[in-house]
């Protein structure tokens, strides 16, 4: 897709359609398949009374018939605007048309127009008012709006929100050099959105061309009548070209710093209303959490204490239990009990080796075959010294556990997939990492401590350790969460087809991962995700963070015994 503007001289229709029709070219030679241009850009806009003389709209409509025919070569379909007589009137109109052939012309006092390309998903409406639903998955948008100060921001949140409401792709192409400036200025600021994301604009008073690839797969059609809409099929030839939109490695996390710390502070605003609310209503009185000097619990205690000052609640409400067992070491101990003391909150150490030892005897496991039933006995026993505790204090105990590790449950059933409020629930394993990072910019008696902690390896530390070093590292098992994270962003929020995931991903993470590994950890991803559904279907109560989430109440819903094999095959045959 493209959004273009013309360099015109108003009213001079000859002038304009050599302009418009070199767009055209630059279109094809680019591989753009759909090109949008401004209203009424072959006349110019702002013209005032001169729209009612014929020799404007015979030379407007004589133009429009020389573009179609001059471009009748090139594989683009194009939208133009013109002025045209009609029943006694004058519209504002916007012709269709592609390779010689005009298709429609759309006015808002016109019957609706869809333009639908056969054998393929492709749909598009020429909108004349974004505000109702529309059936058509590409919603170009011709306009002569004038730039006037915060103008620019305004069309971002209309576009960004018109397009993620409808999960629709919406091309904006606007006047600019060469109209009229008698009263008005216009910026040619032009812009593709798509489910809500920008995907590319040409910045007010620049060159005015924006170029995207829209993906299909990832729109749906409004709930909308289609028999009110006139559909004209059409017929295009498919285009195949590297992709020029930028892929984020990281599509959780604003790419800005001045964003991303707003992100932060948000989340944990989020987190800790959440939490105050739950607290409020259960007249608990007190916090109980798990402290291991890791990612999770570092943000449940930083979510704990943000509710702790917002219920203007003291800090040693929050009791912070930390509980040593076969693979702890002393740095993420120490760091555990640094934390606490930096916040002020209550750390209490209950080392249960001795407990869990005794329990694995009592059921004829050695301690020798270190296997699933000797590291989910520790992780069971942690959550059962916390419940106890919450029910000896009237507290609550607030769960750890992330969106990254639910979406692979790795987390052991009712061990610390288990709590009475998630309020990690909606945040994934990469956002995390920044959240703490924000936390240690922002705090300087905790700087030190936090740093350590994002320094640390991600680690279960179930396993006996040597020497003080992590002897278990979890994107070691599972692989590494920022692939994970892509992952979970484009199968839940759009609903991709796995071989294009694998070919965004290669995109992204060029020259960091190999084709390979992708594919290794993406068949890993769609494995655990479809298997483990179980544990997400009792999962805590948790605050919604952002737009996915895997709460079987308000979030992701599949059963538990859903199969993998189709996302599978495709892989396989990759």
């Amino acid at each position: 897709m493209a959004a273009a503007t013309p360099k015109i001289k108003v009213a001079d229709c000859k002038y304009n359609s050599l302009e418009i029709l070199g767009l055209i070219k630059k279109a094809s030679q680019q591989d753009v398949r759909i090109l949008c241009l401004p209203e009424l850009c072959i006349t110019g806009s702002a013209l005032g009374d001169l729209f009612y003389q014929d020799i404007l709209l015979d030379g407007a409509m004589d133009s429009l018939l020389y573009i179609i025919k001059e471009s009748a070569a090139l594989n683009v379909l194009v939208a133009v605007g013109l002025p045209i007589s009609h029943a006694g009137n004058v519209h504002s109109a916007t012709a269709v048309f592609l390779r010689g052939k005009l298709l429609g012309l759309a006015a808002k006092t016109l019957p609706a127009l869809m333009f639908k390309c056969e054998g393929t998903r492709l749909s598009l409406a020429v909108e004349t008012d974004i505000s109702a639903p529309s059936p058509a998955l590409i919603r170009l948008i011709p306009a002569a709006h004038e730039e006037v100060a915060g103008s620019g921001d305004k069309r971002r949140r209309m576009l960004s929100a018109l397009s993620e409401r409808a999960r629709c792709a919406c091309v904006y192409a606007n006047a600019g050099y060469g109209e009229s400036t008698t009263d008005m200025v216009f910026s040619g600021h032009n812009l593709i959105y798509e489910g809500g994301e920008l995907l590319c604009e040409s910045l007010p008073f620049a060159e005015g061309w924006a170029m995207a690839e829209i993906d299909l797969g990832s729109l749906s059609a409004e709930p909308a009548r289609t028999e009110a809409y006139n559909v004209i099929p059409f017929t295009m030839e498919a285009n195949c070209r590297s992709l020029s939109r930028h892929i984020s490695p990281a599509p959780f996390i604003p790419q800005d710093e001045q964003s991303r710390n707003a992100r932060c502070e948000e989340i944990l605003n989020i987190q800790g209303a959440a939490l105050a609310k739950r607290m409020a209503h259960t007249n608990c009185e007190a916090l109980v959490l798990g402290i291991s000097g890791g990612l999770d619990s570092t943000l449940a205690l930083l979510a704990s204490v943000r509710a702790c000052e917002m219920l203007k609640k003291p800090l040693t409400y929050i009791t912070a239990i930390t509980q040593p067992c076969f693979g702890t070491t002393e740095r993420t101990k120490g760091n555990a009990h640094s934390l606490c003391r930096a916040l002020g909150v209550v750390c209490k150490e209950i080392d249960i080796s001795e407990s869990v030892a005794k329990h694995l005897d009592d059921i004829g496991h050695s301690l020798e075959k270190k296997d699933t039933v000797y590291e989910n006995a520790q992780a069971r026993m942690r959550i059962m010294g916390l419940m106890n505790i919450a029910n000896q204090v009237n507290g609550l105990v607030v769960g750890s556990g992330d969106l990254s590790e639910l979406a692979l449950g790795f987390s052991t059933y009712n061990g610390d997939h288990m709590s009475m409020y998630g309020v990690n629930a909606g945040v994934p394993k990469t956002l995390i990492r920044h959240i703490i990072k924000y936390a240690a910019n922002t705090n300087p008696n905790l700087t030190e401590v936090l740093e350590d902690i994002l320094a640390t390896p991600v680690s279960p530390e179930l396993l006996p350790h040597k020497a003080g070093e992590i002897s278990q590292r979890t994107e070691d098992i599972v692989g590494p969460y920022e692939l994970h994270d892509f992952y979970l962003y484009h199968v839940i929020k759009y609903g991709r087809k796995p071989k294009l995931i694998f070919k965004l991903a290669c995109l992204a993470f060029a020259g960091k991962y190999s084709e390979a590994e992708i594919l290794k950890w993406l068949k890993l991803f769609y494995s655990r995700f479809f298997s483990q559904q179980f544990k997400r279907n009792c999962l805590p109560e948790g605050p919604k963070i952002g737009s996915i989430n895997l709460s079987p109440r308000g979030g992701y819903k599949m059963p538990g015994d859903a199969e993998a094999s189709l996302w599978l095959e495709e892989l396989e045959w990759l």
